[in-house]
């Protein structure tokens, strides 16, 4: 099944990046009426097919041989609240230490825009409980990302690669955040440099291959 296929090799690419460390995080995507998603327990550099299950879009596990995600729960609350068709959790180390240090990650950089701008850090909640899912759902809010305190991130995409991407622009973000914040106190972008960054990259097509 190729979105099978897909998810095991976002998996992969990630650990390898390493924002996937061992069994923490999970990975899935929307298929029509139910989500495929990683199992619990699954060490996902080795990731194979057998490893990826099927939930209901309440987190009730309908399909597979292993037991889904305990994050089940979180990845159903954000596809009924947001129009995501991906969603990647991951436990990944600047992420994680930024949510140690402040209430919000700061629009550092323009690329940022590609997630909203500022990331929100959700108040910690133990994993897996409707607590947990129902904060990050509202916090999600016209974003692609947001942050668990003392947890990690949560990044979401209209594609798994667009989640996986947003994945790893969150956790160069919160690198960069904290390289920042170790020299001194980080300056952050205002909501009209923002703005005008978002005009030019439309006005020029910004982040798209484009013919001469």
């Amino acid at each position: 099944m190729q979105e099978v296929d897909e998810i095991v090799h976002t998996c992969r690419h990630l650990a390898a990046e390493g924002l996937l460390v061992g069994t923490g995080g999970n990975v899935s995507m929307r298929t029509g009426d139910s989500i495929l998603i990683t199992g619990t327990g699954v060490v996902l550099a080795e990731a194979v097919p057998d490893d990826i299950v099927r939930i209901d879009l309440t987190g009730r596990q309908v399909d597979g041989g292993v037991r889904a995600s305990s994050e089940s729960l979180l990845h159903a609350r954000l596809y009924a609240g947001t129009d995501a068709a991906a969603i990647v959790h991951t436990h990944s180390p600047a992420a994680t230490a930024v949510t140690l240090l402040t209430d919000e990650l700061p629009a550092l950089h323009y690329q940022q825009l590609q997630l909203g701008g500022s990331t929100p850090v959700v108040d910690f909640h133990v994993f897996g409980t409707s607590a947990l899912a129902d904060a990050a759902g509202a916090a999600i809010t016209g974003r692609q990302a947001v942050l668990l305190a003392h947890h990690g991130a949560v990044a979401i995409g209209r594609s798994l690669t667009d989640a996986a991407k947003n994945a790893s622009l969150v956790e160069w973000a919160c690198n960069l955040y904290l390289r920042a914040a170790a020299a001194g106190a980080p300056r952050s972008l205002s909501p009209e440099q923002l703005a005008g960054v978002a005009e030019a990259a439309t006005a020029r097509g910004y982040g798209t291959r484009q013919p001469r």
